[in-house]
């Protein structure tokens, strides 16, 4: 009887590899290839989307959902797509831990507010925040080191014909908009971008902090805040957040020599609300890794001249091809450097590509798909923030 079932559930699930991943072939949850993960095709409430992946840091520090369908816990007419790249730093373990909660957090406050708003986002965003800090703090005698790990954080929610893209950090959110009179499809940026690379927020940093002439530094000829970050806004980096947590046990390395009376970081995202058009055809959501190998446009003029299908693998590829003409090396040869080494050459990239389509966002809510779908397809647990193993040996096909 136990043995029945066990291959019952065995049929329903399908063959996965063993570390937990989805073997080359498999769809459902996307498809494994080397270090490269992806997600082709599918259907969302409001249209279709792309999805792609590829690892660079020895653990991948990126993470990322797809979620369509019920926005609420009890409102069903509250009907959309929820898309989240999440580019770690300092480990895995932010990011992770966003992508087990933030959307949750996301339905309570919808079914509290009985609808989808900026507000409902930032509080979405805060109580996430607040609970990481929870996390470090009760785990500050064990683990010390997490008050050092954050994550970017980029979302975007379309509900009711209204975009939402919510932004912490250096991902990026860039719509594909067609120009009537000329048929091209040109770039908008929807994101606001947290790096102190940009004088802007330098600016804004200084007059938030007016009693420490040293809050940006340019070091090696990059400027970063306290010398230590490039980004200004984050998830996480409690211990540049809370100076409770700049002491020891804390390694040295990360503890900075002054104590702080401000948070050096903050964690209040930039929310752009935008009503989309039936010019506007698609938006790309990605992590600073595809931007820092190819422009807005080029992105927008790929995604325009490509078949849906796999145009997140597409670009990952693309980006994947410049890192590699960059050192001089080739793009067969690139594939070859494993996990860990590969970061010396480009950082963990991922790619959601969603398409608009007008049809969809006018069908009866009961008809629309459900999507839950993690980057990477790994099984994540809510209570674990434990750094998952991966393959020894990973076969570098794509």
């Amino acid at each position: 009887m136990l043995s029945a079932l066990m291959d019952y559930l065995k049929s329903c699930w399908g063959p996965a590899s063993p570390a937990g991943r989805p073997r080359k072939g498999s769809d459902a949850t996307g498809r494994q290839d080397g270090l490269l993960w992806y997600k082709d095709g599918g259907q969302v409430v409001d249209g279709e989307f792309s999805m792609a992946v590829v690892q660079a840091n020895n653990l991948l520090e990126d993470h990322s959902q797809v979620e369509s369908g019920p926005l609420s816990t009890s409102e069903p007419g509250l009907q959309g797509t929820f898309v989240g790249v999440y580019d770690g730093h300092g480990g895995p373990e932010t990011a992770r831990y966003i992508n087990d909660h933030l959307f949750n957090h996301l339905r309570r406050f919808a079914s509290e507010h009985k609808c989808m708003s900026a507000d409902v986002i930032r509080k979405a965003f805060r109580a996430t925040e607040e609970g990481f800090i929870s996390v470090v703090s009760n785990q500050w005698s064990l683990r010390p080191q997490l008050a050092a790990v954050g994550s970017c954080c980029l979302v975007g929610v379309v509900c009711s014909g209204t975009l939402y893209v919510a932004n912490l950090g250096d991902s990026r959110a860039v719509l594909g908009r067609l120009v009537k009179g000329t048929g091209e499809v040109l770039a908008m940026q929807l994101s606001a971008e947290h790096n102190a690379s940009y004088e802007e927020v330098r600016r804004e940093l200084q007059a938030s902090h007016p009693d420490d002439p040293h809050i940006v530094v340019l070091k090696h000829n990059v400027w970063r805040v306290k010398g230590i970050i490039q980004i200004t806004r984050s998830i996480g980096d409690v211990y540049l957040k809370k100076p409770e947590f700049n002491r020891e046990p804390l390694h040295s390395k990360f503890r900075l020599q002054e104590t702080f009376r401000r948070p050096l970081l903050s964690s209040d995202p930039a929310i752009t609300v935008h009503q989309i058009q039936p010019t506007d055809k698609f938006i790309i959501f990605a992590s600073d890794g595809l931007w820092e190998h190819l422009s807005n446009q080029e992105v927008v003029d790929m995604v325009q001249s490509s078949p849906r299908n796999g145009i997140a693998r597409k670009l990952v590829k693309s980006a994947v091809q410049e890192a590699a003409k960059k050192r001089e090396m080739r793009y067969s040869d690139l594939k070859k450097v494993d996990r860990g080494v590969r970061r010396h050459f480009h950082d963990d990239i991922t790619v959601i590509v969603v398409f608009f389509d007008s049809n969809a966002m006018t069908t009866a809510a009961w008809s629309r798909p459900s999507v839950s779908l993690r980057g990477g397809g790994f099984p994540i647990h809510s209570n674990t923030l434990a750094p998952f193993s991966v393959p020894t040996e990973l076969n570098n096909s794509y």
